[in-house]
């Protein structure tokens, strides 16, 4: 996933117009509230680029967000919408996998739609080391991605299609299995895209 490539996106649409766009962050939203209610656990969006995301743990109380994204684009189009309220958030613009995080920082984990960009094993791998050094032991973590039947594409690029099992398997023994959600992702364009939400707990270590 190159800097350029989102750059690109972000720099020729408006955050209403890109195929992910949510008026509102549902279903994450409803499923980080109901699995983390202390508002002062840290969560972290990986790659929330200018998801409302934000805007809703913000909403709900939440004191200590992180949004990540390789976009500075991205992200200066989620502090402006944000206004005064965008110096409540820590802003990282970095490649996931190249990012340096604090050790057992983050109670909660949330990537919507970055996981199946990971195309090979080794990125893979690489993406699950950040999660388990970087969420506390009993964090929880919140991975979707487009379910078996979802696109092959999206934004010109390939991704990775998963089954519950499937998408379980690639985080492993470390990772208990809480529950996932199905959901369809209506696109501005009127598409509909089958998604999965898979919520784990990362285990004592």
């Amino acid at each position: 996933m190159t800097r350029s490539h989102w750059e690109r996106v972000y720099g020729t649409k408006k955050p209403t117009e890109v195929s992910w766009y949510q008026a509102t962050a549902e279903p994450s939203l409803s499923l980080i509230v109901k699995a983390v209610p202390d508002r002062s656990t840290p969560i972290i969006d990986v790659g929330g680029g200018a998801s409302t995301l934000v805007d809703g743990l913000l909403s709900q109380g939440y004191a200590d967000v992180t949004v990540l994204d390789v976009s500075g684009a991205a992200l200066e189009q989620a502090a402006a919408r944000l206004g005064e309220s965008a110096r409540r958030v820590t802003w990282i613009e970095s490649d996931i996998l190249a990012c340096a995080l604090p050790s057992g920082r983050y109670g909660m984990w949330h990537d919507r739609a970055v996981f199946h960009f990971l195309t090979s094993a080794s990125e893979r791998d690489s993406y699950v080391g950040k999660v388990r050094t970087s969420v506390r032991p009993g964090g929880h973590v919140m991975i979707a991605t487009f379910a078996r039947g979802g696109p092959l594409k999206c934004s010109g690029l390939d991704v990775v299609r998963y089954a519950p099992g499937e998408l379980h398997q690639e985080f492993g023994v470390d990772f208990e299995l809480l529950g996932c959600v199905d959901d369809e992702h209506h696109t501005p364009g009127g598409a509909v895209q089958p998604f999965i939400y898979c919520m784990c707990r990362a285990s004592g270590r």
